[in-house]
């Protein structure tokens, strides 16, 4: 077991070259939000524009959408026709990351379209973060989690994490999720105090950031929006997980130290998020 520690996450942070451009970075296609939840998309798309990958196109629900070019102009827009997600987008050839879950529903239209986009994704290589809806829609449907791409990353709360692996007594919790991990070959990051990070090949590593202030609708959004940009921006699953899981604590800790515990909300966490990015920066 390893903390997760700026010390620890320093060296992995990758650099930017003074001759790129956008392209070099990696494009996020984000799949969240229905008519009834527009803001968990709105949220999840604000903290992946903050994540430093070169692109991010929402595909999401009218209302959603609306939300998204108000707000986060630098986002692309992909429109639902539906009420929720029922339509896979076209050329996912483009995307090098697929984020999907906050917001969605699960409605039976969006099941048989999260079903599809997961084996198109898998025949493409495309890698994925799968979150809240995504999550229970795969709980319902066990076999499908076989068919998560490699290299994928997982966000459950203790909730979705029952719901994927059925009971189990705290004791038990870092080999069933090993387990898990290995099966699907995918990261599992089980949110909640001190966040754990389990990979594919037996590490667990502990979150040494956030705080009880962070327990407020829709910061799981920002997560999912955060490790999927940072993905798409080319880290390997691991490291964009705790690459993530320690940036968002870390933008709740300069928030509750700033505000009280109370006083902010998960669209502020968005804009502390360079803070977190800031910590890490190697020091001459």
């Amino acid at each position: 077991m390893t903390e997760l520690t700026a010390d620890f996450l320093r060296p992995l942070l990758l650099e930017r070259a003074s001759d790129s451009h956008k392209g070099d970075y990696g494009h996020l296609l984000l799949v969240a939000g229905c008519q009834a939840m527009p803001g968990a998309a709105v949220l999840a798309t604000g903290a992946a524009l903050k994540s430093g990958c070169g692109l991010v196109t929402l595909h999401s629900t009218a209302y959603a959408l609306q939300s998204v070019a108000y707000n986060f102009p630098a986002a692309m827009l992909s429109a639902e026709p539906g009420d929720c997600f029922g339509l896979v987008p076209e050329h996912l050839d483009r995307y090098d990351v697929i984020a999907v879950g906050p917001g969605l529903g699960t409605a039976p239209q969006t099941a048989g379209a999260l079903a599809k986009l997961l084996s198109l994704s898998r025949e493409g290589g495309l890698p994925m973060v799968l979150d809240a809806d995504a999550l229970n829609l795969l709980a319902a449907r066990p076999a499908q989690l076989d068919g998560i791409p490699a290299g994928s990353v997982m966000t459950p709360h203790p909730g979705e994490l029952r719901r994927l692996i059925g009971p189990y007594a705290p004791q038990e919790q870092d080999d069933r999720v090993l387990a898990l991990s290995r099966r699907t070959g995918s990261v599992v990051v089980c949110k909640g105090f001190r966040t754990r990070v389990y990979t594919p090949a037996g590490e667990v590593l502990v979150n040494t950031t956030g705080n009880p202030g962070m327990a407020k609708g829709g910061s799981g959004d920002v997560l999912t929006g955060l490790v999927g940009g940072l993905l798409a921006r080319g880290y390997e699953a691991r490291d964009a997980a705790a690459l993530g899981v320690w940036i968002h604590g870390f933008a709740g800790d300069v928030l509750t130290a700033r505000c009280t515990a109370e006083a902010y909300d998960s669209r502020d966490l968005i804009d502390c998020l360079s803070e977190g990015f800031r910590e890490l920066i190697p020091r001459p």
